[in-house]
């Protein structure tokens, strides 16, 4: 060996000291480098092959493994910390899984945790949408139980999924993906869902602790968001002029309300009770109209039913507010009456309901008490 040559550490040959490259202290040649080792795909440091941390398509240091990357706890496959998906209700836990992992395994679990958010799948033609979110409770956090309801509701489309809810002591929620009125009334089938909801032993009414939220789809209210805010701000209007009449509606108590479905509060225009809550009431999500949300509003303050018509009457009370919320400028909504608004309804299952709560211009109904 000359000054100029070097002897590889690993295979004993001499080679011309340019060749020379070094790893971990140890200097080999260029072909041994070739055999041996590997370029950290993420700081370029040159490793060892079986100190790889990461794969064959992206080497990594043991440093930048545990800096940036982890892996699928199901199928090993390697993941960066960004792309990792969890499986409980809490994210801060260490399962982390690759997206088709996950997938998997929330299919196998009927019953969804809190976070679950599929792609929307919207059924019904027209440009106004609810999704309905039903609680029920009492009969059980039960995946075989939410299974048998979900066949129901699901038989020959995805049209519902079935959620936790911490607030509910033993039981779940059910969750429409967004549909028409006309599909609500006409496809979803609502009547046979309760019927076995009931017969398993689940209360939503009597339960106490289970309300009826209905998302609306914002883009019913206009294609700008200026022209949304005017529909929206009239709607807050309307809920905060009739309150009490929502309030008997609703089937609430108002300590009930205040909890889950406060109200922004009273104001002369539109405009500023929507100014209101967009600065910040304090409420949160839990307002008698949730404005958080980016692609609904949602309606709070309906405590929740097994019974059929009550379901579908107050679809139709949310549709009936948007209605005058999208057809009436503020100085023709502003005097509206209850009476006159109640007045131009026909819907069968409306009429009867507010019948029922005596909130109709005509002689009331005796109902049935609700589930």
């Amino acid at each position: 060996m000359t000054e100029n040559t070097f002897v590889c550490d690993h295979c004993g040959g001499e080679y011309p000291m340019e060749q020379q490259i070094s790893v971990d202290g140890v200097y080999i040649c260029a072909d041994c480098a070739e055999e041996e080792t590997l370029i950290c795909s993420v700081c370029g440091d040159r490793i060892w092959k079986d100190d790889n941390a990461g794969n064959d398509e992206t080497p990594l240091c043991q440093c930048c493994y545990e800096r940036y990357y982890t892996n699928c706890t199901r199928c090993g496959a390697l993941l960066r910390e960004e792309d990792a998906h969890y499986s409980s209700d809490d994210p801060d836990n260490d399962e982390p899984l690759c997206y088709h992992c996950y997938e998997r395994m929330e299919s196998c679990h009927t019953i969804q945790n809190y976070y679950y958010k599929p792609t929307p799948i919207f059924y019904g033609e027209g440009a106004r949408y609810f999704g309905v979110e039903l609680e029920i409770d009492g009969g059980g956090e039960n995946h075989t139980n939410a299974r048998t309801l979900l066949d129901i509701a699901n038989a020959g489309e995805e049209r519902a999924y079935c959620k936790h809810d911490g607030s509910l002591d033993d039981g779940f929620e059910i969750v429409t993906h967004p549909m028409t009125l006309t599909y609500h009334q006409e496809v979803m089938p609502w009547k046979e869902i309760l019927r076995k909801a009931v017969g398993m032993g689940y209360q939503s009414h009597k339960a106490g602790t289970c309300g009826l939220h209905i998302h609306v789809s914002r883009d019913a209210f206009g294609e700008t968001e200026a022209q949304q805010d005017a529909c929206i701000a009239r709607i807050l209007y309307f809920v905060e002029k009739h309150w009490d009449e929502l309030l008997k509606f609703s089937r609430r108590t108002q300590s009930q309300l205040d909890q889950w479905a406060a109200r922004y509060g009273y104001k002369e225009q539109p405009r500023e009770i929507l100014d209101h809550a967009k600065k910040g009431s304090g409420r949160g999500r839990y307002a008698s109209v949730n404005l958080q949300n980016e692609n609904t509003i949602e309606f709070r303050i309906f405590r929740g039913t097994l019974k059929y018509n009550t379901l579908i009457a107050t679809l139709q009370l949310v549709n009936k507010i948007c209605d005058v919320a999208i057809a009436m400028p503020d100085e023709l909504l502003k005097p509206l009456a209850w009476t006159s608004f109640v007045s131009g309804i026909r819907e069968p299952e409306l009429v009867q309901y507010l019948k029922e709560r005596r909130l109709y211009v005509n002689d009331p109904l005796d109902g049935e008490e609700d589930d």
